[in-house]
């Protein structure tokens, strides 16, 4: 007896089962987007870069990174593709780099729909502003110019800004100085133009806050080969020499182009923390980063291009899934909606930094916290404790809108 209604039972069960899986069957054949059998929307994205190789870092312990900007385009292609196979929204990409010298227009004419397109440029600020001008119907992501006056004076309506501007950088870093109370420094500059802008950020970032640079010094000397059997000895009598100052808490240093900034920590004449670009940092993301769930970014990007994610990284990462995050809450291709949208209260980009990312709406700048970060640790994260803000405390890092020279957004 025990047997036949085992056996009953069983066969029941094995009933319901199939009569489940051909419910859901249909449920599946009735949604496409569920059952990704139709294609809703159709996305093109086109990455545009400069063919050049990649900067060789100062030390032989930091890999030149192969593909920068563009391996992090393509994990957020990744995740959009994840989201969008249950929605029916397809992404591609294409990528087109630019060889130096040649035209942008003659480059891209095939590449970009004159009505509409979206765009990630991981282009240097004077190519950026050729492309935003030459197809103002695009919807511009910029991964890397750092620029201010690309988010002020020369600021474009069809261009959002994913990478953090130098004075963004520069605030992130200076609020945790006035947080350690070292408010005295010392401002060494490189002998390029990019220096100089970041020495710019640094200078107004230090008036914005009240701290006092004591003294300011370029630096002009074409370091020698540093390889070479007596390198290490000319180092080491000429920046004590160099870095006799004034008294001070730390020696801030504008080398962009990596250039010398490595050679100052323990070998200046005080035994001073360097900061800047180099040393202590603020940067929009660091291969240290592991909080708010950041491992998991880490490790997949690793996976992916075999080597640490860069800011630049990150910026390109951000940039697809602000895209993907649109097209999601929207279903539509169009630029112009979607940079509606981005730009509106209801945006928001969950981004491994802690809080949700959003646009600013009087320049398309992607608020953001900085990291502070050493070689090999975070430190701290800015907008530090007590700096207040009416709006949001990320807008305490940057040009504020009642400071914005940026009409384009009006």
């Amino acid at each position: 007896m025990c047997t036949g209604r085992h056996e009953k039972l069983t066969r029941f069960l094995l009933q319901q089962a199939v009569i489940g899986f051909c419910f859901v069957a249909l449920l599946l054949a009735d949604n496409p987007a569920t059952a990704n059998t139709e294609t809703k929307l159709e996305l093109a994205v086109v990455y545009v870069g400069h063919d050049e190789e990649p900067l060789i870092p100062l030390s032989l312990l930091d890999e030149p990174a192969e593909g920068e900007g563009l391996m992090g385009v393509e994990l957020g292609l990744n995740d959009n593709q994840t989201t969008g196979s249950f929605l029916g929204h397809n992404y591609t990409l294409e990528s087109v780099l630019l060889p130096e010298g040649e035209s942008l227009s003659e480059n891209l004419s095939s590449k970009i729909a004159a009505d509409s397109a979206l765009v990630i440029a991981d282009l240097r600020a004077e190519s950026l502003l050729e492309l935003a001008d030459a197809y103002p119907n695009a919807l511009i992501f910029n991964i890397r110019a750092l620029d201010d006056r690309l988010r002020n004076a020369d600021c474009r309506s069809n261009v959002l800004h994913v990478a953090p501007s130098r004075s963004m950088l520069a605030d992130g870093l200076i609020q945790y100085l006035v947080w350690k109370r070292w408010d005295e420094i010392v401002l060494v500059t490189g002998r390029h133009e990019v220096d100089s802008l970041y020495a710019d950020a640094l200078k107004r970032a230090v008036q914005r806050f009240g701290v006092k640079i004591v003294e300011e010094k370029p630096w002009t000397a074409v370091p020698g080969a540093r390889r070479s059997d007596s390198g290490h000895h000319s180092l080491q009598q000429q920046v004590p020499t160099f870095s006799r100052f004034k008294d001070h808490d730390v020696l801030m240093v504008a080398d962009e182009l990596d250039e010398f900034g490595e050679y100052l920590s323990y070998r200046t004449s005080e035994p001073r923390p360097v900061a800047g670009t180099q040393g202590l940092m603020g940067s929009a993301w660091h291969r240290s980063q592991e909080q708010w769930g950041a491992t998991q970014i880490q490790r997949r990007f690793i996976k992916l291009a075999e080597r640490f994610m860069t800011a630049r990284d990150y910026a390109g990462w951000a940039a697809m899934r602000s895209i993907g995050e649109s097209v999601t809450q929207t279903s539509s291709a169009s630029s112009a909606e979607l940079r509606d949208f981005l730009l509106s209260d209801n945006f928001n980009l969950a981004a491994f930094k802690g809080v949700p990312l959003t646009y600013r709406g009087w320049n398309g700048q992607l608020r953001q916290p900085v990291l502070v970060v050493g070689p090999r640790m975070l430190v701290s994260v800015s907008p530090q404790d007590g700096f207040l803000h009416q709006v949001s405390v990320l807008d305490t890092l940057g040009y504020d809108e009642p400071e914005t020279g940026c009409e384009a957004f009006n």
